[in-house]
């Protein structure tokens, strides 16, 4: 049998696979996130004065700053599915990003704050309980972008899997973000990247694990 006739014979019973579209696996995390926001405000579980807080300097720096996290985590999550791309430029920029933000939220006076104790602007209860919440809203994310990365062809696994981490944690801290009574930013800075560190750390764990069955 020539080699022609044994390919025609091998593929014969093969289905045709859809093309990958990064923009559609970009749509469907994004569905996923206002989802989320859609069942908390069902739910009743928004922040009460968002209307209100939604234009202070603080409000504009943790939303907007989750927003842009977010989004370069994911776009570098998902570039990572495609063989010939890589994460490593993607993972970089994000935690530059997340470095700068960081930063810049130092520069915001927290709303009410003023003489209050480091203990009491961290809030060790509320901030574990903050961060335990992201963890949960991250999962739904985690597990769209690990069934998005089995079905494409990551060459770098670990690195695709701490992306996914990432993007996750990230995504779940810009959900959770609309139901966060805190106005302090070192709270936020505080509880929240170490939440998007858990679910990172999650990520890079269980997905390349996972990926090698």
């Amino acid at each position: 049998m020539s080699s022609d006739a044994l390919i025609r014979r091998l593929s014969a019973d093969l289905a045709p696979v859809r093309r990958r579209s990064a923009w559609r696996d970009a749509a469907i995390v994004i569905a996923a996130c206002m989802l989320e926001i859609a069942l908390f405000r069902a739910l009743g579980l928004m922040r009460p004065d968002m209307g209100q807080a939604i234009g202070s300097a603080y409000m504009q720096w943790k939303l907007g700053g989750l927003v842009l996290l977010a989004g370069v985590s994911c776009a570098a999550a998902i570039r990572s599915f495609a063989p010939t791309a890589s994460s490593r430029a993607g993972l970089s920029v994000a935690i530059a990003l997340a470095g700068g933000l960081a930063v810049a939220g130092l520069f915001i006076a927290p709303a009410g704050a003023h003489g209050d104790a480091l203990l009491e602007r961290l809030s060790p209860l509320h901030g574990m309980l903050c961060a335990l919440s992201i963890l949960v809203v991250s999962l739904p994310v985690m597990g769209i972008l690990a069934l998005l990365m089995r079905r494409g062809a990551p060459t770098h696994q670990e690195r695709s899997a701490l992306a996914c981490g990432l993007a996750a944690g990230a995504c779940g801290a810009l959900v959770f973000a609309f139901c966060c009574p805190a106005n302090d930013p070192l709270y936020v800075i505080v509880w929240y990247a170490a939440a998007c560190l858990g679910v990172t750390a999650m990520g890079r764990w269980l997905l390349a694990q996972r990926f090698r069955l």
